[in-house]
């Protein structure tokens, strides 16, 4: 029979809903984990040409904070670096932005370069190439809360205050962990829905279209790397023009765009994050437990404890 060059079955985007349902029920967390969803999307247009728009980000990366644990590249899940309100910071200058608080994906990589998920340096080049008119002046911190409620009542509308604020024509949103492409996409929704353009970079597709967004740039690399590959400045530029682009190219709502880069060859690595058919018994156990105590060490932080 001739070959016909199809992908192997496992080559396709990592069904992050069915794995982390059944990844805590597994763990003996009895009530699934409910993800928002909507049939409707906002949907606004740039008011002008993108080079002369001052365009914002959002992350959900966590400024460094000394004496809250490890949180360098290859760091371990640490709660105790998470942040629980909106934060801000200047667009100049150098930033020690990580994402060891959120749960990427840390058998494939590392964090080591922020370039792969906080993309001010790689915003900044595109403003000196011309292809944005500005970057605003500050970018913004989006919670990964797991309380909808929280999210939509609470950061959601700070966001849009802050963008506002800063008078941004548009806002680039990274997302890291699957909590958090919630978050980012809720926030994009906000924010469309006040009338400033999105567009969301992250590598859970399922999440993000199931929320519903207006632009998405799906990258189908391991969680932690939505805007390209660590330690390549081209894929990390390329990534972050796809988005650029789509800011002004998209004719509705819920366009995605997946980005031609590939991780690697081998499409193995799609099979680890998260997979309990993986798993020993003895693992599962550890992982209950140790899931138990970074719950215990978020809430403690919650409450001020």
């Amino acid at each position: 029979m001739q070959d016909l060059h199809f992908a192997p079955d496992l080559d396709s985007p990592i069904p992050y809903l069915q794995r982390t349902r059944e990844y805590y029920l597994a763990l003996g967390y009895g009530n699934p984990y409910r993800w928002a969803t909507y049939p409707d999307v906002p949907f606004a247009l740039l008011s002008k040409p993108l080079t002369q728009c001052r365009v914002g980000l959002i992350t959900t990366g966590a400024p460094y904070q000394p004496g809250k644990g490890e949180q360098g590249p290859g760091a371990p899940y640490n709660w105790a670096a998470k942040f629980y309100e909106v934060y801000s910071r200047p667009t100049e200058g150098v930033h020690d932005i990580r994402i060891s608080h959120i749960a990427i994906d840390r058998i494939h990589t590392t964090a080591g370069d922020s370039g792969t998920y906080f993309p001010l340096l790689a915003l900044h080049h595109s403003r000196a190439k011309g292809l944005i008119g500005d970057v605003a002046p500050r970018f913004h911190g989006a919670p990964t809360n797991r309380s909808h409620r929280t999210s939509l009542e609470s950061d959601c509308p700070e966001l849009v205050k802050r963008c506002r604020e800063d008078r941004a024509d548009a806002v680039v949103l990274v997302a890291n962990c699957p909590v958090c492409h919630q978050s980012v996409s809720l926030a994009a929704r906000a924010l469309e829905a006040a009338g400033i353009p999105t567009v969301v970079m992250g590598c859970a597709k399922d999440i993000v279209e199931h929320i519903g967004v207006p632009r998405f740039v799906f990258s189908d690399f391991p969680l932690g790397n939505a805007c390209g590959r660590p330690q390549d400045p081209g894929s990390q530029a390329q990534t972050l023009e796809l988005a650029l682009a789509l800011l002004a190219a998209a004719p509705a709502p819920r366009t995605t765009v997946q980005s031609p880069l590939r991780w690697q060859e081998d499409p193995a690595w799609k099979l680890d994050y998260c997979n309990i058919e993986l798993l020993a018994a003895s693992e599962i156990a550890r992982l209950r437990a140790e899931n138990d105590r970074h719950q215990e060490v978020a809430r403690n932080l919650r409450e001020g404890v």
